[in-house]
């Protein structure tokens, strides 16, 4: 008699595999809807704090993006840095485990030195110096521990996390802001302090296949001269590459985050100035955008994986732009909130996306943190000059047009991708 014994183990594994992949997608997930959760109430209520010293739009617009200005720098470097990084928590937790505490008091700081500019900017700077620092290592954790077919869904649920987070902030604006300033920016800190106490206790990024494979290769490389790659490395090879693939993705990211930023930064003194509303209502815009965000982040996903990642993309970027577009139509509180709402889930399209077309270009599973930090380069550069771009453009034409601007910007965007996608369907690169 033959027996069997092979479907019973293999599907065991299997679901063990998904169970872990599930496990990590998850703490992943929670370290960014910790991070982010400074991040949105951050671009929602800094700038009200800098109105009151301030009276430009584009200097509050290049102020609130000095933090993408720092990210340029800062997260190519972290994330190369914790790709060599080697202890027995791995590479990437102790650079959470140091930097999230740390973060979480720079902002309970924020609304007691906006009593004037400077103390106030300092804060601004160190914040962001520090959070720039961790954004690249924890998104790192994802490729390290998930394989690239499974990376869009994975991406998916952290980005639910992020548009979680989008609800948090636009609820702690209407419901604390107003009256009680200083509680409401204590409420994300204390979400980044629990969240990061759950991080060391659960994940050991030394298991995790990535990190196996590089200790691998260490142990193959020992007593050799190797060169370990470095950032500078990395953007030589994509500047000096014929194929222009990466390159074209990494401009498209940082002109569709110049758009997402400036929707974000801009948001809460556009409702004031261009509708009326209180800083808080103002504030509170954002709050259903944040749920159809987070409803059409794993269909997106799923789209992507059936159609393509690039043409998801290209979509989701058109009705972007074109929800903006039907705003400034609409000008009203409600046909903001509907219009980014739209915004919000064609958005997705390229957020759950354009992140994990970016790994899946890197030439090693040993670059995945230098190329974290390229996309958060890309994204930050957009971050940086978005706000003040169209700041500035607000200053000459006045607070109405302001969606306007934003979708003039997605315009350029969605010509970038379109001309990426061509080229891969003449010489495919991607994997």
């Amino acid at each position: 008699m033959t027996t069997t014994s092979t479907p019973g183990p293999t599907r065991s594994t299997a679901e063990g595999a998904t169970t872990a992949t599930g496990r990590i997608t998850l703490l992943v997930a929670l370290a960014v809807f910790a991070q982010e959760s400074t991040w949105n109430f951050y671009d929602s209520q800094v700038p009200p704090l800098l109105r009151e010293h301030l009276a430009s739009a584009a200097l509050v617009g290049l102020l609130m993006g000095m933090d993408n200005l720092l990210g340029i720098f800062v997260q190519p470097w972290i994330g190369n840095r914790s790709d060599a990084t080697r202890t027995r928590w791995g590479r990437r937790l102790p650079y959470l485990v140091v930097g999230m505490p740390v973060a979480a008091v720079l902002f309970v700081l924020v609304p007691h030195a906006a009593r004037s500019l400077l103390p106030l900017v300092a804060v601004m700077f160190a914040y962001a110096l520090v959070l720039n620092s961790l954004n690249p290592v924890s998104t790192s954790l994802l490729p390290d521990f998930i394989g690239p077919q499974r990376r869009s869904r994975a991406n998916a649920v952290v980005k639910i996390a992020t548009s979680l987070t989008i609800i948090v902030a636009a609820l702690v604006s209407v419901l604390v802001v107003d009256d009680h300033p200083y509680v409401a920016f204590a409420i994300p800190a204390a979400i980044m302090l629990v969240a990061v106490v759950v991080l060391a206790a659960t994940v050991r990024d030394s298991e995790s296949p990535a990190y196996r494979a590089a200790l691998e290769e260490d142990t193959a490389e020992a007593g050799q001269e190797v060169a370990r790659p470095r950032a500078r490395d990395a953007v030589r090879d994509i500047l000096r590459d014929r194929d222009r693939s990466r390159l074209m993705l990494l401009l498209a990211i940082l002109l569709f985050g110049a758009a997402w930023a400036s929707s974000r930064a801009l948001l809460t003194p556009y409702g004031q100035e261009a509708l009326g509303l209180s800083r808080g209502d103002a504030g509170g815009l954002t709050l259903p955008s944040g749920i159809a965000f987070l409803l059409a982040a794993y269909p997106a996903a799923l789209l992507a994986e059936r159609l393509g990642r690039l043409r998801v993309m290209l979509a989701g970027m058109s009705v972007f732009g074109l929800a903006l577009v039907g705003g400034t139509l609409v000008q009203t509180p409600t046909g903001t909130v509907v219009a980014f709402v739209v915004a919000a889930a064609g958005a997705s399209g390229f957020m759950i996306n354009a992140v994990v077309v970016l790994w899946n270009f890197a030439p090693s599973p040993n670059l995945l943190g230098t190329y974290a930090g390229l996309y958060t380069v890309g994204w930050a550069s957009g971050g940086f000059l978005g706000p003040a771009l169209v700041g500035g453009m607000v200053d000459l034409t006045g607070w109405d047009l302001m969606l306007l601007d934003i979708a003039l910007l997605t315009g350029l965007a969605v010509l970038v991708v379109a001309r990426l996608a061509r080229a891969q369907r003449r010489a495919p690169t991607l994997p």
